[in-house]
């Protein structure tokens, strides 16, 4: 990177090339030129800025100006006004804090949004492959290695919270182990593992590669939901760039430790955010679930003993290694040490990505992360972990968001949803949306869940057609629970979980529909 006066961040994600990215940034550097300013300044595409529903998002830095909504046509007046005359052009200036203005506790998002994901030069510059360094020439052994990550408390980001160092000493030391990185990311308003992939791809390769020296593997697989296009790209761009520099390959950093990736795409299929439907799925097999035990560690992907990690949970491994279990147990709580990452959804006024110690409580995501209720409406509650996560109350707003917090209230933390609901918002639709979700998402392997997921779909349509009945709450219950003790995997196992929460805090609005 040349030296400059300031730079340009210009955030490209799928959002922001929908709304003409690409054409924002010919006008950007067209103008820098004209104006005599593309030696002042360099325009540099980042990752994901922080700020989602903006359209194209610009960071002027030294200022630590961001403009959101930005067309072409509005480039000439932010460089001959800001850039030239130091006036930021106000009617485009986004007012609310941006991710990485908030805390200090940025641990997955450290370098989302302010380096070049395509550049290998910058990843190495923040730090990449620091960790895998540290391993090769202070001779850590892979046991070592696993008894880091426990140390650390590290507990699976993908909604499951089992231990990642525990999950990783459980794997059978085969001659041939796999690490697969589950980057489906299938739960609706869930898109963080998406940003880390298009902001940071060498903190996944090396968290990847971390875990591959821990168990005996040599292979990696990142399954990628087919969707996610401009994940996959800036991916095999970081992937090629690393093999090209030796950092992926054979005998990486002159050790006896060799190891590669390859980027499987998924079909989309919800179902296949469970493991092993996943691993279905990687053998060229329908996405179905599969009766465990054996559990992946024994018999995973071609029978071999397998690792399935979420992104979070990888991304988190490098840090950890760098710093020491110690620095991680000073983030979070006791039981559930570290950071989570957040996707901000629903009636706030900056919606989008954020990143908060564990037990950071509800009430400071929404207001300091979120920017607040959007119009200053009142608070009526939100959905917390997806589809398959549950309805809280304002009575909720004080507790701790964590594994075992979360818990108490008959809640999860899951994939780390969380979808705001202000004083006007329908449950009732809100709940008939989700489960008409899981109805077409179920894979019908299993009758519980194919039978179930109808069943539940069709009480909700009686239901909101003002034909319900008080025993059909009683029957919404009775299904979901026959349903949790008996489907094949989570996707029939968590229907209940909606289901109680909205008939528990919000039943009046449900009561109020039948006769």
């Amino acid at each position: 990177m040349r030296l400059a006066r300031g730079h340009i961040l210009l955030g490209i994600n799928d959002e922001a090339l929908l709304a003409g990215a690409r054409d924002v940034e010919t006008a950007l550097r067209e103008a820098l030129t004209a104006h005599d300013l593309d030696a002042e300044f360099e325009v540099i595409e980042t990752g994901d800025t922080g700020f989602t529903g903006q359209g194209v998002t610009l960071v002027v830095h030294p200022d630590r100006v961001a403009y959101g909504n930005v067309a072409a046509a509005d480039v000439r007046e932010i460089v001959s006004e800001h850039l030239l005359k130091g006036r930021p052009v106000k009617r485009l200036v986004l007012h609310l804090p941006m991710a990485a203005d908030v805390g200090s506790e940025r641990v997955v998002l450290k370098n989302c949004g302010l380096i070049d994901p395509d550049s290998l030069e910058e990843a190495i510059a923040v730090g990449a492959y620091s960790a895998m360094a540290k391993i090769v020439e202070e001779h850590i052994s892979p046991a070592a290695v696993i008894d880091i990550v426990k140390a650390s408390g590290l507990r699976g980001r993908g909604g499951a919270g089992f231990p990642t160092g525990l999950k990783w000493s459980f794997t059978a030391k085969d001659e041939q182990v796999y690490i697969v990185c589950n980057a489906d990311e299938g739960e609706p308003g869930t898109f963080k593992d998406r940003l880390i992939l298009e902001g940071d791809p060498h903190r996944l390769i090396e968290g990847m590669m971390i875990a591959g020296y821990a168990v005996n593997a040599n292979k990696g697989y990142i399954y990628v939901r087919g969707e996610y296009a401009l994940s996959i790209e800036r991916l095999q761009t970081a992937i090629d760039a690393a093999h090209e520099a030796g950092l992926l390959g054979q005998n990486i950093f002159e050790s006896d430790f060799s190891f590669d990736i390859e980027i499987k795409k998924g079909a989309g299929a919800y179902v296949c955010g469970e493991e092993t439907s996943l691993i279905e799925s990687m053998e060229g097999k329908r996405g179905y679930p599969r009766l465990k035990p054996p559990y992946p560690g024994a018999v995973g992907f071609w029978s071999k003993p397998t690792v399935v990690n979420n992104v979070e949970t990888l991304a988190n491994v490098p840090p950890i290694l760098l710093n020491g279990a110690d620095w991680f147990r000073s983030f979070g709580t006791k039981t559930c040490p570290g950071t989570k990452v957040y996707t901000i959804l629903g009636n706030v006024e900056k919606p989008g990505l954020a990143e908060a110690e564990m037990g950071t409580c509800l009430k400071t995501i929404i207001d300091t992360y979120g920017g607040g209720m959007k119009d200053g409406k009142a608070f009526k509650g939100a959905l917390i972990g997806g589809a398959a996560g549950a309805f809280v109350c304002p009575d909720c707003l004080d507790k701790p968001m964590d594994f075992d917090g979360l818990q108490e209230l008959s809640a999860v933390l899951g994939s780390g949803a969380v979808l705001v609901f202000s004083e006007d918002a329908s449950i009732v639709e809100m709940l008939d949306g989700i489960l008409t979700f899981f109805k077409h998402e179920s894979c019908g392997q299993c009758v519980p869940c194919r039978a179930g997921t109808t069943a539940l779909k069709t009480i909700m349509t009686k239901i909101r057609s003002g034909e319900g009945e008080l025993r059909d709450f009683d029957k919404l219950v009775e299904i979901s629970t026959t349903m949790q003790a008996m489907s094949l995997c989570p996707l029939g196992q968590s229907v209940i979980l909606p289901i109680t929460s909205a008939l528990k805090h919000f039943r009046v609005e449900f009561e109020a529909l039948v006769n």
